[in-house]
């Protein structure tokens, strides 16, 4: 009686994880797709004049006040963290989000937005391997041939899409790069700073120190001048929460029930949401080596789902 008891415990503590791990796909695929959107908002912003730092400073700044008044009226315990721990927000503020941004804005204006996005996600390689170093994550097959299905794709996209109209420059190449390794490091920091504190706390304090961060090389002066457009204002603040705190939220939630290394890989949708924006707003070339890039990557992600009825690698 008591085997049946304990048995009939860990099916339950399985399906219960099995359900946390479906929630967890769901949140990080719409985090993605929000993410997705992120060129729409920098395009505009930079024709009104923003310089790529203004635009990351206008994204952290606004997500940052958005969620101190979230996070005062729902539990203010969430805005307390040991002054130890601002390492690991230095991290995932300053060397992921400062960096990543500023570096994707840069490759968005030297290539074009479904080139920038694709090499953005040069990342999930990199988290693999930080996270098999670091959290001891297993590298299994099917990380390893999604990988590598992820990187043809990318390939497919960018290699291949010279010629099609949009010039891309060795600057844009290595932005693009650098915005992967940015990204790359948010998931690796974050998961550090989830052992310890709440997705609201370690998304708040990421803007946090990315606002103070920015600081220094933002002028500010030249951003309030800048703003007297009203249609600016509308801008800034729809990034602010629709591609900035929305998304970082949903993603940090996921993370803190999916491998840091399966969360980098199924948020490769997101080039494909930027890719189809690319499309159908700004008229970028749609050729079948980019439709076959796209879903040689939506394959990739395809095949590291767990089945229905059970957990695997």
């Amino acid at each position: 009686m008591n085997d049946t008891n304990f048995d009939s415990k860990v099916v339950k503590v399985e399906e219960n994880n099995l359900k946390l791990k479906r929630m967890a796909y769901f949140l990080i695929i719409a985090a993605a797709s929000l993410w997705g959107t992120l060129g729409i908002f920098g395009k505009k912003l930079n024709g009104f004049g923003f310089a790529p730092e203004q635009i990351v400073f206008i994204r952290a700044i606004g997500a940052s006040v958005t969620l101190i008044i979230f996070s005062i009226i729902k539990n203010a315990k969430l805005l307390k963290i040991k002054p130890r721990d601002s390492v690991y927000f230095v991290g995932t503020g300053i060397f992921s989000f400062v960096f990543f941004n500023w570096s994707y804005f840069v490759a968005i204006n030297k290539t074009s937005l479904s080139v920038a996005a694709i090499l953005l996600y040069t990342a999930p390689a990199l988290v693999t391997v930080f996270s098999a170093i670091l959290f001891k994550e297993k590298m299994t097959a099917k990380k390893i041939i999604s990988l590598v299905l992820t990187f043809v794709g990318s390939i497919f996209v960018t290699v291949f899409d010279q010629g099609t109209g949009y010039e891309i420059t060795v600057t844009g190449i290595l932005a693009g790069l650098g915005a992967g390794l940015g990204y790359a490091l948010y998931s690796i920091f974050g998961r550090y700073a989830l052992k310890k504190y709440d997705s609201i706390t370690v998304t708040l304090y990421t803007f946090i120190f990315a606002s103070i961060g920015l600081i220094p090389v933002t002028d500010v002066k030249e951003m309030i001048i800048l703003f007297s457009n009203a249609n600016a204002i509308y801008y800034a603040v729809t990034l602010g929460l629709i591609a900035t705190v929305l998304p970082f939220l949903l993603y940090t939630k996921g993370l803190s029930y999916l491998e840091t290394s399966k969360a980098s890989i199924i948020a490769t949708l997101e080039p494909i949401v930027a890719t189809v924006i690319g499309i159908i707003l700004y008229s970028e070339p749609i050729t079948l080596f980019k439709i076959a890039g796209i879903s040689i990557v939506l394959f990739a992600v395809s095949i590291i789902r767990e089945k229905s009825g059970s957990i695997q690698d």
